[in-house]
């Protein structure tokens, strides 16, 4: 394979390039570089390729022809990749698929960035490595190239060893030890120093399902997991982030069609269908919000009838949910309630489909890292002034950008709790 890279500082790539397997797959002809330097095709003294942008702002724009000439210059470029942080986020998905080309031209943008011009005259597709900034796509470039090269024929001693490395069954790769089997009172685990090697791969297997779980567990979605693996996860003890968050379903304070302040009556398909939303996903407690008393007694025959009533050989794993109910008369009560069974005051989150919000669903799963959240949704047509006002931020509408947002509550909590919760399993 042969890679083009267009960067005013080529030298950025000379140790590298110089250095274990690259340098080793080069003197094999397994790759090849070239390198081209936009200065080159600068057209005044100063070898210009950057100017202030358009529109004023901070910082400089890199000009479209010094780049443009650039890429011209090279006789078959083969696909044009542009390093940037606006691009699709690089997997080894997409590092398996480029590794099957002859030809790639990195363009390594710096400054600001670089005309947005050079992407409406050619067929560039636009890459970045992650969520973050670096001065230039110079490093990012070389990750992609090493993350690439790697996955070419020949160039790892044995390609095999790729199977085992984190990625590329969509898991991260287990633990790792060497000699010796001891060090500092820390002991190799003992399967390891068995020499059962049906067992060493089985525990391989297991570890890497932990660690994927642990740290990235968006990954489980699109690996190639048996019945096995589902099995030995449900079987372990993990820390759910879901067994922080307390979900309240206010009946009062709550405004009426007319917007004002009012009591609605309970209904057996919330109670029933926002309790095994919230078992499923781990949910600590389940507060059904109302003062009023006939209400209270309703829900408590109701859920009496699951637990210990007829209903409890009947369909056991409605009792299940249903046990996480708590019946309380007012937010304040199910704040204090928090306190207690937590230890701490709970971060209060409302929900509106009327306001904008201030939370996304990812800002709840760092808090719930370090702290309870109780989650508030109103019936009726949605929570009362005094109701938001307690709160310490309003997250999200389920769908921010449209105009129709009239989804059963039941619907809400599913899709709220999923997003926040889903992708922690």
């Amino acid at each position: 394979m042969h890679f083009n890279i267009i960067s005013i500082f080529p030298e950025f790539f000379t140790s590298p390039l110089n250095t274990s397997l690259l340098k080793k797959a080069i003197e094999k002809n397994i790759i090849s570089f070239s390198f081209i330097n936009p200065r080159d095709f600068a057209t005044d003294t100063h070898r210009s390729v950057d100017d202030r942008p358009y529109g004023g702002g901070p910082g400089m724009v890199m000009m479209v022809d010094p780049i443009y000439q650039a890429i011209k210059s090279i006789p078959d470029p083969g696909k044009i990749i542009l390093l940037s942080p606006r691009g699709k986020v690089f997997n080894q998905k997409k590092a398996k698929e480029l590794s099957k080309l002859s030809k790639i031209t990195f363009i390594c943008g710096r400054y600001e960035g670089i005309d947005e011009r050079i992407e409406e005259i050619l067929d560039i597709e636009r890459i970045s490595i992650g969520d973050f900034v670096l001065n230039g796509g110079e490093a990012a470039c070389l990750s992609m190239i090493e993350a690439i090269a790697r996955l070419i024929p020949d160039f790892m001693g044995k390609l095999e060893s790729t199977e085992y490395e984190s990625f590329f069954s969509n898991l991260l790769e287990h633990p790792h030890y060497t000699r010796p089997a001891e060090y500092m009172g820390i002991k190799v685990p003992d399967v390891l120093l068995s020499g059962n090697h049906r067992e060493i791969e089985k525990w391989r297997r297991n570890m890497s399902l932990i660690e994927t779980f642990k740290n990235r567990p968006d990954l489980l979605e699109s690996a190639n997991l048996s019945p096995e693996d589902y099995k030995y996860l449900r079987e372990k003890k993990f820390k759910f982030l879901g067994r922080n968050l307390y979900v309240g379903l206010v009946h009062f304070p709550v405004l009426n069609k007319d917007g004002k302040e009012c009591a609605v009556s309970l209904t057996n398909l919330d109670i029933h269908d926002i309790a095994r939303v919230c078992k499923t996903y781990s949910v600590s407690k389940y507060y059904l919000i109302t003062p009023i008393e006939d209400q209270k007694e309703l829900a408590r025959r109701l859920i009496h009838h699951w637990i210990d009533g007829p209903g409890k050989g009947a369909n056991p794993d409605r009792e299940i949910a249903l046990k996480i109910v708590r019946i309380i008369d007012s937010i304040e009560d199910a704040i204090d309630d928090i306190a207690k069974l937590t230890g701490q005051r709970p971060y209060i989150v409302t929900t509106s489909a009327r306001d904008e919000g201030d939370l996304s669903f990812s800002n709840l799963r760092e808090i719930l890292e370090k702290r309870p959240i109780f989650l508030l949704f109103g019936t009726g047509h949605g929570l009362s002034k005094r109701a938001m006002d307690m709160a310490h931020g309003i997250l999200r509408p389920v769908r921010p950008f449209d105009r129709y947002r009239h989804l059963s509550v039941r619907s809400a909590v599913s899709i709220i709790i999923d997003r926040i919760l889903g992708d922690c399993f």
